[in-house]
């Protein structure tokens, strides 16, 4: 195999799906059926092309408020509300993640890896407006230029106080963001081999052309606008020599002028992040992450030297010049990414798991503005849930990111003793409906619609045969396992899990008996109870936690 050549096969039902659960937070049953037939390179442009950078803002969620379902961020800050208005700001993102009603787009599953790589939690910054701010800044960045996501990333309100580059001032430096800048958002702390990327005097050095940024108004009672300041007061002006990691590289120091202004800052932050990327362990660290991501949690020597290497020496490339956008194209229609090994490699996060639910079972998103309450208990659900089961949305446990994603192999740890239970109460949800989103809007899964709908005339019973067992299973199993199922877990799930020891023929007496008296409680009951088994227990099964 040669790992990153185009994959040239059309897609199947199954390699749209594996295509749409990695680059999306999971498809629904229409998006896969659109991009089957096609090849991958069409696929991915598509992916690309409906990006929507261009969103409604956060609107206010809370039905005993006059502005309910108008924007807040241009009002004067309220430390009494600001988890409250956090909150819709967390809601706003999951409703981009979310929606149904969207074309397919890779964007937010990529913002959430690079949330994730830069991180920044609503714990530590608080204000609500910084969140809001640094979410849209990775949005609007995510497929970009990786000089430009680095270097505007180290001005953003939220990084500078949550790393603590606000801090960081000429005589009485503050370390934290120039360590982290090196070792979680460029170069990695090691090699591949374990050998080490810089040194500490890099950290030091990097930490001084760091100096004199900050920002205004962090949970400021009625201000109205936040900023990035630069002070050159507060700016270490001298030269800065770096390691022979960096090739013993000297970043001129500036001082600001009435002419220049804060340009001094930039120069020597453009200095400095243009030198990170030219250390050649900084590409492969960001590819690495990115195949992690998208193909499979662990790397092999066979996979640094095959893939991440020329990805990488792609990525730095003076034709790409660290473009993110094409590397992501490469990667999703590669030999490597569709491999079988490939596929159901993955432990589904929270957010796959559940996102991917509402989407794939087709529940509808209230609308933000129109529909507000309904909205807020929708994601409210959502989010939750994933807090519950330890995924809190920019709310990383610490620096690294979520556990699952800070090393190789390790998507396992989503599933543990407490989160295992939390899963299949979230499966339950949909077989048993027991949240109303509003009137008239039960969240969950209409099994007798599903299957009434596969039934050929359905109100025919005496000139249509009934459908089986098996039938129902080929129904309700449609592109929800990342691998078909054997046999013999076909039959466990019929015999044992369905019919539960009774012949399958006891089946085409009850699917008729309810296709006469469709109304009847006592058969609809009935047939209701077999689908509900069945389908729990798939929800449940290994497989659904996969992709």
């Amino acid at each position: 195999m040669t790992f990153l050549s185009p994959y040239t096969t059309v897609l199947t039902a199954q390699t749209a799906a594996h295509l749409l659960r990695r680059a999306t937070f999971g498809p629904t049953p229409d998006e896969i059926a659109d991009f089957t037939g096609i090849t991958a390179q069409e696929a991915v442009a598509r992916l690309l092309e409906n990006c929507r950078y261009d969103t409604r803002p956060p609107v206010e969620l809370n039905e005993t408020k006059a502005t309910i379902g108008q924007p807040f961020m241009a009002l004067p800050f309220d430390p009494d509300r600001n988890y409250e208005l956090g909150q819709c700001v967390r809601y706003w993102w999951l409703a981009l993640m979310t929606s149904p009603a969207a074309a397919p787009a890779l964007l937010e599953k990529l913002t959430l890896f690079w949330q994730n790589h830069f991180v920044v939690t609503r714990t530590v910054v608080g204000d609500y407006r910084f969140i809001y701010q640094y979410i849209q800044f990775i949005r609007a960045n995510a497929l970009g230029g990786f000089h430009t996501l680095v270097t505007g990333m180290t001005k953003e309100p939220a990084m500078l106080a949550y790393l603590n580059g606000d801090q960081n001032q000429v005589g009485s430096p503050n370390e934290n963001y120039a360590r982290e800048l090196q070792e979680l958002f460029t170069v990695g702390a090691v090699d591949a081999n374990g050998t080490k990327n810089y040194t500490e005097d890099d950290v030091k050095a990097a930490a001084r052309v760091l100096t004199g940024w900050g920002h205004t108004n962090q949970n400021a009672e009625g201000s109205t606008h936040i900023t990035t300041t630069f002070t050159n007061s507060l700016h270490d002006a001298a030269d800065k020599v770096f390691s022979v990691h960096y090739n013993n590289t000297t970043i001129q120091g500036r001082a600001a002028s009435a002419s220049n202004g804060d340009s001094a800052g930039d120069a020597e932050l453009n200095d400095l992040v243009s030198m990170l990327l030219l250390h050649p362990q900084c590409p492969r660290f960001i590819c690495r992450k990115l195949y992690r991501w998208y193909v499979n949690p662990t790397v092999t020597a066979a996979i640094e030297a095959n893939v991440i290497g020329p990805l990488a020496d792609f990525f730095a490339s003076p034709a790409n010049k660290f473009a993110i956008g094409p590397v992501i194209e490469k990667l999703l229609t590669s030999q490597i990414f569709f491999d079988t090994a490939n596929i159901g490699t993955f432990v589904k996060s929270p957010a796959e798991l559940i996102i991917g639910s509402m989407r794939f079972f087709n529940q509808p998103v209230p609308d933000m503005v129109t529909d507000s309450v309904a909205f807020r208990k929708y994601f409210e659900f959502v989010f939750y849930q994933m807090n519950d089961m330890q995924m809190g949305l920019i709310d990383q446990p610490a620096v690294q990111g979520y556990d699952a994603y800070y090393q190789t192999g390790l998507t396992r740890l989503w599933i543990n003793t407490t989160t295992i239970g939390l899963r299949g109460n979230l499966t339950d949800a949909y077989i048993w409906r027991w949240l109303e989103i509003k009137p008239g809007y039960t969240l969950g899964i209409d099994l007798l619609a599903w299957i009434t709908d596969s039934q050929p005339n359905f109100s025919d019973v005496t000139g249509t045969p009934a459908i089986t067992c098996a039938d129902v299973l080929l129904r309700l199993q449609k592109n929800l396992f990342a691998v078909d199922l054997s046999q013999v877990q076909a039959d466990f799930l019929i015999d044992t899990i369905m019919m539960q020891g009774v012949p399958r023929t006891d089946w085409v007496y009850e699917w008729n008996a309810y296709r006469r008296q469709p109304t009847n409680a006592v058969s609809r009951f009935g047939v209701l109870l077999r689908l509900q088994n069945l389908m729990r227990y798939m929800l449940r099964m290994a497989e659904y936690h996969i992709f």
